[in-house]
């Protein structure tokens, strides 16, 4: 008989936030009632089916301490990440290796993205079947490509056709993200989201539709933006 996989998160929050221009990173900025990670901690173990979230944070970061007596349901642990924000995803795996199987499925999602909808994170694992390579959250891109010079000229119309913003969750099988991630980094090629190093490795994930308001909190507008969405019901 087999046993059905499980399923963790990994939230990578090891990033300083600099364009934030913040005094503290933007993860632990306040949105509402709660700081940015906290929405996001909060949506992810509100999944039924997820076993309990690794959560990847700077070596020097004592922040989360204040926020972790909140969360005493399902497992929620913590790790130091690296240089890059593939070298936390990877040691964020290494640490989840210690009691999840190599078949289980890991979903990656970004700290500072703490409107992502319930249903599109359903959504998505639901998508993966047995034989899948595993697949991510992202939508259709909407505006005119523009391919531009470094002193700023444009130099190219892009075809948008089949072309995609990639959102996370970003989910795998453990152990074939482990190892991509190895080969990647073992390559010099310092991926910006798990799809790349699954590409490299020779996989093609699936393309999950999801909605426009699973934004990304990098500029000061962006906060105002996530709050108007999740004042809205929308996440």
């Amino acid at each position: 008989m087999s046993v059905k996989p499980a399923y963790w998160a990994i939230v990578p929050a090891a990033g300083s936030g600099s364009r934030m221009a913040a005094a503290l990173p933007k993860q632990y900025l306040r949105l509402g009632d709660r700081t940015v990670l906290e929405h996001t901690l909060d949506t992810l173990l509100a999944i039924e089916t997820i076993s309990g979230v690794l959560l990847v944070v700077a070596p020097d970061d004592n922040a989360w301490q204040s926020i972790l007596p909140r969360y005493t349901g399902k497992p929620l642990d913590v790790v130091n990440g690296g240089a890059e924000r593939c070298h936390s995803v990877l040691n964020g795996l290494d640490a989840l290796a210690g009691k999840a199987a190599a078949s289980d499925w890991v979903l990656v999602h970004d700290a500072a993205r703490p409107c992502v909808r319930r249903d599109d994170i359903r959504t998505l694992m639901d998508s993966m079947d047995a034989g899948s390579d595993g697949g991510l959250l992202g939508v259709q891109v909407a505006d005119t490509m523009k391919r531009v010079a470094a002193d700023g000229r444009v130099i190219a119309t892009v075809d948008r056709g089949g072309l995609w913003h990639a959102l996370t969750p970003q989910m795998f099988r453990l152990e074939a993200l482990r190892a991509a991630l190895r080969k990647a980094i073992a390559a010099n090629s310092l991926v910006t989201d798990e799809a790349s190093a699954m590409e490299l490795a020779g996989y093609r994930p699936l393309m999950v539709q999801g909605h426009r308001d699973n934004i990304k909190i990098t500029l000061p507008a962006d906060l105002a933006l996530a709050a108007f969405y999740l004042q809205a019901g929308q996440q």
